[in-house]
């Protein structure tokens, strides 16, 4: 918030400056005039793109619109369901990982963790015939845990996140497939197929639960002191420290509450599904990240919203079921989403590069 104030109050001074000048005299070929008018375009588009969350949302009208114009298939009832439903899962992951991105960590092993969770649950319910609404709640905890595992090692050993929930992605990875021998858990309870086939008001359940997790993320990021922690340690922990700031609480606690989003997208998908497959969340690594860069979420910390980063993955999920209405192959999905990261990622570094010149 405070670069976001400076910038503005920046760019606020150097507008009236502008404004107040007279008028320079066209000469040399109008360079003097040109010039100045590049120099206010490039402030008036910063700008608009410094309002990040307003910028996203613009982008997500335009793609939805584009779209509709695309395909007359795009804007149905049903392949809204679609779209909903499939951003409901990813989304949670992403509200996760853009907790994390706001500390200046990354957590790969969210998609590893979800898969584990949901093989657990599916063992829970079918080979041990615990009911289905306590095993689901004991996959939640089991997914903290995995969180809080990945945050203590991350403090205490004083690791690189992103190198550390690498290996544990594997930890996480084999171990599903220890369990599972590769083969699905058949016979999931219909009772719970309601939390990932159901439809409330013309709005699949998943949907429903995403935004409730998204409102209360929202609050607890914008409006607490927990979240004000977590924007100060993202952009100076040391200072943050000497506030008097319990940094590796905060660290701990974020890793804890993307875990348990993780473990609740994985046991969705289970009741989706209705078995518990090996590989769900094997594509759940990429696509967060892109979807929270480009909603305006610093790669470094200390910028940027859940929000945004649903908005993100909004796009993402526009994005690819326009590939897939247009008989594209599934495959070209994951260029697409590597490629997003990429240009979201490089983007996002030339402009707060840009915007730190302007500075």
């Amino acid at each position: 918030m405070l670069r976001k104030r400076s910038l503005e109050f920046f760019l606020n001074q150097r507008l009236e400056v502008v404004a107040a000048e007279k008028p320079e005299t066209v000469t040399l070929g109008g360079r003097v005039g040109a010039q100045g008018g590049v120099r206010m375009l490039l402030r008036k588009v910063t700008g608009i793109f410094s309002n990040q969350l307003s910028g996203v949302a613009a982008a997500l009208v335009i793609i939805f619109i584009i779209s509709c114009f695309l395909s007359p298939y795009f804007f149905s009832s049903y392949n809204m369901l679609i779209v909903a439903r499939a951003l409901a899962f990813i989304g949670l992951i992403t509200i996760g990982q853009s907790l994390l991105m706001m500390l200046g960590e990354l957590d790969i092993s969210l998609g590893a963790i979800g898969g584990l969770c949901g093989v657990i649950g599916g063992k829970l319910m079918v080979e041990m015939q615990i009911d289905p609404f306590v095993s689901f709640f004991v996959c939640i905890f089991f997914g903290m845990f995995c969180g809080l595992i990945n945050g203590l090692l991350v403090t205490l050993l004083n690791l690189h996140s992103l190198v550390l929930t690498i290996g544990m992605a594997g930890v996480y990875s084999g171990t599903n497939l220890v369990l599972t021998k590769g083969l699905a858990i058949t016979g999931i309870p219909d009772s719970i197929a309601f939390l990932g086939r159901g439809v409330y008001l013309g709005v699949p359940t998943p949907f429903i639960i995403m935004l409730f997790v998204l409102i209360i993320t929202a609050f607890i990021t914008m409006r607490t002191p927990f979240g004000r922690y977590i924007y100060a340690i993202g952009n100076n922990t040391p200072a943050a420290k000497m506030l008097g700031i319990k940094v590796n609480h905060v660290r701990v606690i974020c890793f804890v509450i993307a875990g348990m989003l993780a473990s609740i997208a994985g046991m969705l998908m289970v009741a989706r599904l209705g078995t518990s497959q090996p590989s769900i969340g094997e594509t759940w690594i990429l696509p967060p990240i892109a979807a929270a860069v480009i909603g305006g979420v610093a790669t470094t910390g200390g910028v940027g919203n859940p929000v945004g980063a649903i908005l993100g993955a909004a796009i993402i999920g526009v994005i690819e079921n326009i590939i897939v209405i247009f008989g594209v192959s599934p495959y070209w999905q994951s260029v697409v989403s590597g490629a997003i990261v990429v240009f979201a990622i490089s983007f996002d570094s030339i402009s707060r590069r840009y915007l730190r010149k302007e500075d």
